[in-house]
């Protein structure tokens, strides 16, 4: 295959590592500097242009996009998918996992488990946001920051509210999440390619340092991965659309807490620590998928007027539970059911004969009035009605 490299940054060990295991199997390699491509919206179809050249073929990218150029390099990356090329990483996998607070809303969404984490902007609701999360001592994080740059432990919620207050005045915007102390100054990098770990190393924080990042000290060991390690590692890479991700995760008492979802992670650290040939089984992955390039769903189905897709809860009370999907009547109006998301388990394509629980979670494909009507009106507070001030309304002037 044809493979284009997206990275500023050729020397570096990764990048490098993936250009040689791409030269070893044989296919066409090529490293291109994200900043030099010009997004061509002329033509009649979606093109790319490389230093002022019209770009040649390629079967698949792999995007190594830094945080510094994450807008240019998503829409770089989003070109390419207008033009049918294979990505394992989408831009919108690549946007959501930089922004910190995006990806914790996303993952939360699906039951992923993580810290408890607060999101707050007047200085009135820091101290009520960090007593939510547990209380001191809590991590701050900035929103966007890479290799523990812009994480601190402050120890008490007077030291966290000067720390807020203080990267608020420069406009930079904060997570609170709580401290978990029983990791210890450890934590699980898990490197997930498609829908497996490859390979799976511990950090340890050197010293008094609470950050395990190996750019900050921290030593690195292999481990085997636990199963619900290994099945939340794939599962919150899958959410944010990533098919190439380092997840990170704390080892918690209620198990793992996942701190992170990187979309170009390092592989020094990690093929020194387990000795895995971590980049050929990424390379080997796009090899074997770039007959499949990604594409937006939503947008292609949506284009049908009438139809979309929709996600259907089957409720306690409904009619469809103990019913054999087949029974349903859901194709008698137009709707297919895609997958069937029961708790944490997820079943593509699910056959007729698939009894529907309460709770289980349908996406489908259909007529968009028809699944409307399939959707119960959400309970809503009941209005309270005070009462009338004194003086309704200020004496009116002359």
């Amino acid at each position: 295959m044809r493979l284009a490299i997206l990275s500023r940054a050729p020397r570096a060990y990764s990048t490098r590592r993936l250009r040689a295991a791409a030269a070893e199997r044989g296919h066409d390699v090529k490293v291109l500097n994200t900043l030099r491509f010009a997004i061509d919206l002329s033509s009649d179809a979606p093109d790319l242009q490389f230093r002022g050249r019209q770009l040649t073929d390629y079967d698949a990218i792999l995007p190594r996009i830094g945080n510094s150029i994450t807008y240019f390099g998503t829409a770089v990356v989003r070109q390419f998918e207008q033009m049918d090329v294979y990505t394992p990483n989408t831009a919108n996998g690549i946007a959501n996992s930089r922004d910190k607070l995006r990806a914790t809303q996303i993952l939360a969404r699906h039951d992923i488990g993580m810290p408890p984490t607060t999101f707050v902007r007047d200085r009135a609701d820091v101290i009520p946001a960090i007593e939510r999360v547990g209380g001191a001592p809590v991590v701050l994080k900035l929103l966007e920051g890479t290799q523990g740059i812009g994480v601190i432990l402050a120890p008490t919620i007077k030291v966290a509210e000067a720390i807020i207050e203080t990267l608020q005045s420069t406009k930079q915007q904060v997570l609170i999440q709580r401290f978990v102390a029983e990791s210890k100054g450890r934590d699980i990098r898990a490197l997930v390619v498609g829908d497996r770990v490859v390979a799976a190393m511990r950090r340890s924080a050197q010293g008094d340092e609470f950050r395990s990042n190996v750019h900050r000290g921290g030593s690195v060991e292999p481990v085997t991965l636990d199963p619900d390690f290994e099945r939340v590692a794939v599962r919150a890479a899958q959410i944010m659309g990533l098919k190439v991700a380092g997840v990170d995760m704390l080892e918690g008492n209620d198990g793992p807490q996942v701190m992170e979802v990187n979309s170009s992670p390092g592989l020094e650290g990690i093929e020194r620590a387990t000795r895995l040939d971590v980049a050929g089984a990424i390379i080997d992955y796009i090899d074997d998928q770039v007959a499949f390039p990604q594409i937006d769903v939503r947008e292609r189905l949506a284009v049908s007027t009438g139809f979309g897709v929709a996600e259907l809860v089957v409720h306690g009370d409904a009619d469809l539970v103990g019913k054999r999907l087949d029974e349903s009547g859901l194709r008698d109006r137009d709707i297919t059911v895609l997958t069937l998301h029961r708790g944490t388990a997820v079943i593509p394509n699910p056959k007729g004969s698939e009894v529907l629980h309460a709770e289980d979670r349908l996406l489908c494909f259909g007529r968009l009035e028809e699944m409307r009507s399939m959707i119960p009106a959400r309970p809503k507070r009941r209005a309270r009605v005070k009462k009338l001030p004194k003086v309704p309304l200020p004496p009116q002037e002359d």
